[in-house]
């Protein structure tokens, strides 16, 4: 699928690509290299990013369809998947509900439409941001930059097993990335173990949408921005015995959301 918007990306970045390739990657060497796998099927868009990314020290590979994602996915697992919705075949949300299935890999999508019920499907499904096209390759970069340093921050965490924070029937395993209830572990994607963090490292305490936005996404937020509501509403799923009346992640209207480790009753 091909977007018009394409030569006004690069006019607005008129280095020549190609040329100045190797010097920029060259310059990034000092920094984290990261592995990016791009899966969309305009070759435009694809060069573009591939040359972005590379130029700000990534290591990326690219490809057009489902097939040669999974192609792609058994040379291992790249740090982030930047995933377009709109793919021939299987689209983008059937391969990102198959990639929540074995993995928490950080996912981007992108999507030419950009309507709510898009991102709020893309959100449901397990993707951890979204993006609509157009868009700036200098954003998309800020995006995946987050969700990459998150990843980092979380496999970075020193195990300690008796310091493990507990909640409810619940323990949160920082250092391996996992939720465990009386033992037993309750899968959860990496946007819903990322909120789960927050929270648990904020008792008691209202946090503003904002404040998730800001400390989840590291960018303000837009004012129609539903992504941290839907992350809320999957995570109740996992962790309330009714997700309809909450008693750990509490809904404080007009103000934002309050997480209560003890679980009470209001």
């Amino acid at each position: 699928m091909r977007f018009p918007f394409f030569p006004v990306c690069i006019r607005l970045f008129p280095w020549r690509w190609r040329a100045h390739r190797l010097r920029y990657t060259r310059r990034m060497t000092s920094s984290p290299v990261e592995r990016v796998l791009v899966v969309d099927d305009d070759p435009a868009l694809r060069e573009l990013l591939s040359d972005y990314l590379t130029a700000n020290g990534m290591v990326v590979e690219t490809v057009g369809d489902g097939a040669a994602m999974r192609r792609a996915l058994l040379a291992g697992m790249p740090g982030a998947i930047v995933l377009d919705l709109m793919l021939p075949g299987e689209d983008g949300l059937s391969l990102a509900r198959e990639l929540r299935t074995h993995s928490d890999v950080p996912i981007l999508m992108l999507s030419a439409r950009g309507e709510e019920i898009d991102r709020v499907i893309g959100l449901e499904v397990g993707a951890d941001d979204y993006l609509a096209k157009p868009f700036g390759p200098r954003e998309l970069l800020a995006r995946l930059r987050a969700l990459l340093r998150r990843r980092r921050v979380v496999a970075a965490e020193p195990e300690s097993p008796s310091l493990l924070p507990r909640f409810g029937p619940f323990q949160l395993d920082l250092a391996a990335h996992r939720l465990l209830r009386d033992g037993v572990e309750v899968r959860l994607t990496g946007a819903e173990f990322d909120l789960l963090r927050v929270f648990v490292e904020r008792p008691n305490r209202v946090l503003s949408r904002d404040t998730l936005v800001s400390q989840l996404k590291g960018y303000e937020r837009d004012p129609f921005d539903r992504s941290i509501d839907i992350r809320v509403t999957r995570l109740r799923r996992k962790i309330e015995i009714d997700p309809a009346a909450p008693v750990f992640v509490r809904t404080i209207r007009g103000e934002g959301y309050l997480f209560n480790p003890r679980g009470e009753q209001t």
